[in-house]
């Protein structure tokens, strides 16, 4: 058996409420999904997102690595071949991790296909469907805005909330009070916190140490500093009690390894298109575990091809916390058929083969 096309097809859904960082507002969903054919017509999927501020990706530059280099890479080959062609698609470009992790999930989904087991199980996690549950981002705003929201989204079914801060650099104790709005909304949920690289070390430690005071119970601080910033990053995990977590600042084994020297961190958020794929976040995975540090799976804006490929790795292998992957949650109507869905808090992924993905709308 060989592949023997590679298509492209690009997908836009607005969302039902537009999702606000410190790094961007969009109201989109944007994605590029790659379809791979094998000589049975048997296809799998996979997906690049458009994340501009974090990846440096944008759907034409994906669309033509994955239909330029990355193609000539699978072309004609088995795609059983999944550790020789995962090794070689890493190696075709630099960069372009949105990219690479398109093809390798589409690469695995069409495996597991043709195995006739989920990619959960194909991944050596239980077969039938599989519930893993996940946080819901509560955008960036004003504190009457995010209590409300908040009570919105725990009456909705969501029991971890993940609020958007670091958006003010200017006068970062305004964070305080939004992180109190929410609590008082919801005093029952688990609320995480994330500054997208919004603060300086110094406005991180005052940040943190506030909320500690205040008894807000927050159950970590993700990425309060600029990604490069890893010394600062660890100046941060060192001066607080709330664990903190870095995002942007790993992409991939070397800048994990970076962060591990000066214990930079205490837990890492893994994410397909910031690593290249899924045997590159296994491995961060079990190499952050190594190290005694925590770990979750995140999203970027990905469909349900995307999260469902993240959310099949947590199932199989795992995480220390509940992972971040209320991305395709926000689009207001699926832009696939089949695939995960959410049940609430919860993201449902069907025990058919492969990602469960029938086709696209």
């Amino acid at each position: 058996m060989s592949i023997t096309e590679i298509r492209c097809h690009r997908l836009t859904a607005p969302l039902h409420t537009p999702f606000v960082t410190a790094l961007r507002r969009t109201e989109h969903l944007e994605t590029t999904v790659v379809e791979v054919v094998d000589d049975d017509g048997l296809s799998g999927y996979g997906e690049a997102p458009q994340v501009w501020r974090v990846t440096g990706e944008s759907l034409a530059g994906a669309e033509a690595c994955l239909s330029g280099p990355l193609a000539d890479v699978v072309r004609g080959r088995s795609p059983d071949d999944l550790p020789g062609l995962g090794a070689e698609l890493l190696d075709a470009v630099v960069g372009n991790f949105g990219a690479k992790a398109a093809l390798d999930v589409a690469l695995h989904d069409l495996a597991a296909r043709r195995a006739g087991v989920s990619l959960t199980a194909f991944l050596g996690g239980s077969t039938g469907a599989q519930r893993v549950t996940t946080d819901v981002t509560v955008s960036a705003g004003e504190p009457d805005e995010l209590a409300a929201t908040a009570t919105k989204r725990t009456t909705e079914g969501f029991t971890v909330l993940k609020l958007k801060v670091g958006t003010d650099a200017d006068n970062p104790g305004t964070d305080v009070a939004r992180v109190r709005a929410v609590r008082e909304a919801a005093p029952g949920a688990r609320i995480r916190v994330d500054a997208n690289q919004g603060w300086t070390p110094a406005q991180a430690i005052a940040v943190i140490r506030a909320m500690e005071d205040a008894g807000l119970d927050v159950e970590f601080v993700e990425q309060p500093v600029e990604r490069h910033d890893v010394r600062g990053l660890a100046t941060v995990t060192e001066a607080v009690d709330t664990p903190v977590m870095a995002d942007e600042s790993v992409f991939g084994l070397r800048d994990l390894a970076a962060v591990i020297d000066v214990r930079a961190a205490d837990l890492v958020n893994v994410k397909l298109a910031k690593c290249g794929g899924l045997g590159v976040a296994r491995e961060l995975l079990e190499r952050t575990r190594a190290a005694g540090m925590g770990t979750i799976v995140g999203s970027m804006m990905e469909g349900p091809i995307g999260v469902g490929a993240a959310a099949a790795l947590v199932a199989a292998v795992g995480t220390s916390h509940v992972s971040d992957l209320d991305a395709a949650w926000w689009a207001s109507a699926s832009p696939v058929v089949g695939g995960a869905t959410y049940d609430a808090g919860v993201i449902v992924l069907p025990g058919t083969p492969g990602l469960g993905i029938d086709g696209l709308r």
